[in-house]
């Protein structure tokens, strides 16, 4: 009997001579903590999920067990199963975005919007290469979200496609997803240098900022989930979420209610996302060729949907007669406002008086339209390809 407490008391060392790739799942977690806390990349998002990655992974926990039959338990699986698979996180993020959201610079310049559509061609990209490299169109569908840089639309998606009977790869296309917006001052700026001269990117855009009426402001929303709502349908949850979030912002007469969907409201749903997407990520489940390729497709993706913006910013800067600073096409991603800061970065390195943020932005919000049309498009589309 004593040699059986014995036994269980150091189980875990057990478990982890049974399945030594748990800690390279752990050491992963732990580069996530690292690029999180001592590098600063996306603080909020990578912490998370560094540590749900770490927690999960370890031999005979309580915090996500597994079963006999491989069904997790505890206390993440039941955020994941009530909170993130029923779409209510990714949809309250949307509800909080919309409150953090200025469109003032797009609706100063709103030929920006175009931008934000064009970085979209990644999203598709990726569909494509997945579909050629044999994954299911449920499957890649999601994978092309990853394109978009907009973790919770991934995280939508990829919960409606595997509600169609599509495979669950939600940890993969979600870890994905993230880790991509967290690399965004990595990845853009050698692609941002390559398809821009240094004359271009010297190019100054005076901000003349005509400040949009209130009433403006309020309707834009309003027009946003109306229009949207009739193109795209499926979209709706997504517009609608973003819409009411944005009104609570601009009507100026909830403070309190708008203060809580960018403050506490905010703060609660990416605690528990973080942590919950980190938590699927366990060794049988990212040590696969399918894992694998899912991470390169999604690097394909983001470098696309970069290039489609700069690709079309080069087509403003020849058309306006070289007054449009082409860099601000890789702000179309919706990592906001991490891709409108790394295009400042880039044109100051070449003019340290150059000032460009606030026409970056206008792309970086349109961007998170573009991505939330995208879904509904294919939200739309892939159930009828499947019949």
């Amino acid at each position: 009997m004593e040699w059986d407490s014995l036994r269980e008391l150091f189980a875990g060392f057990e478990g982890l001579g049974e399945e030594p790739e748990i800690l390279a799942m752990m050491a992963i977690g732990c580069v996530l903590l690292y690029l999180g806390i001592a590098k600063k990349f996306e603080p909020l998002l990578l912490v998370g999920i560094g540590f749900g990655i770490l927690v999960a992974n370890l031999p005979l926990h309580g915090i996500v067990s597994s079963g006999g039959d491989g069904e997790a338990t505890g206390i993440l699986y039941y955020f994941r199963t009530y909170l993130i698979d029923t779409e209510i996180i990714p949809l309250l993020i949307f509800l909080g975005l919309g409150a953090m959201t200025d469109f003032e610079p797009l609706l100063n310049y709103p030929y920006t919007i175009l931008l934000g559509a064009a970085a979209q061609i990644g999203v598709f990209v990726a569909l494509v290469g997945a579909v050629a490299l044999g994954f299911e169109l449920t499957e890649a569908a999601s994978i092309g979200m990853i394109g978009g840089a907009d973790g919770p639309t991934t995280i939508y998606v990829a919960t409606r496609m595997h509600a169609l009977g599509g495979k669950d790869i939600l940890a993969s296309v979600a870890v994905a997803a993230y880790s991509y917006m967290a690399l965004v001052p990595v990845i853009q700026p050698p692609i941002i240098r390559l398809l821009t001269t240094r004359e271009q990117r010297r190019v100054r855009m005076p901000y003349a900022p005509r400040r949009a009426s209130r009433a403006a402001k309020i309707l834009f929303p309003v027009v946003l989930v109306v229009v949207g709502g009739i193109l795209v349908p499926k979209a709706v949850p997504l517009f609608g979420m973003f819409a009411f979030g944005n009104i609570l912002r601009e009507c100026l007469v909830v403070e309190r209610l708008s203060n809580t969907a960018q403050n506490a409201l905010m703060d609660s749903v990416v605690i528990i996302l973080g942590i919950t997407v980190g938590a699927t990520m366990t060794a049988a489940q990212f040590f696969r060729w399918e894992t694998i390729m899912i991470f390169l497709l999604g690097c394909v993706a983001f470098m696309a949907a970069t290039a489609g913006g700069l690709i079309l910013g080069q087509i403003m800067y020849f058309a306006s007669g070289k007054k449009i600073n082409p860099v601000i096409g890789a702000a179309g991603v919706s990592a906001v406002p991490m891709s409108a800061r790394v295009c400042q970065r880039e044109v100051q390195k070449e003019d340290p008086d150059n000032f460009i943020l606030m026409h970056a932005m206008g792309p970086n919000v349109a961007g998170v339209i573009g991505t939330a049309t995208a879904a509904g498009v294919l939200l739309a589309l892939v159930p009828g390809l499947m019949d």
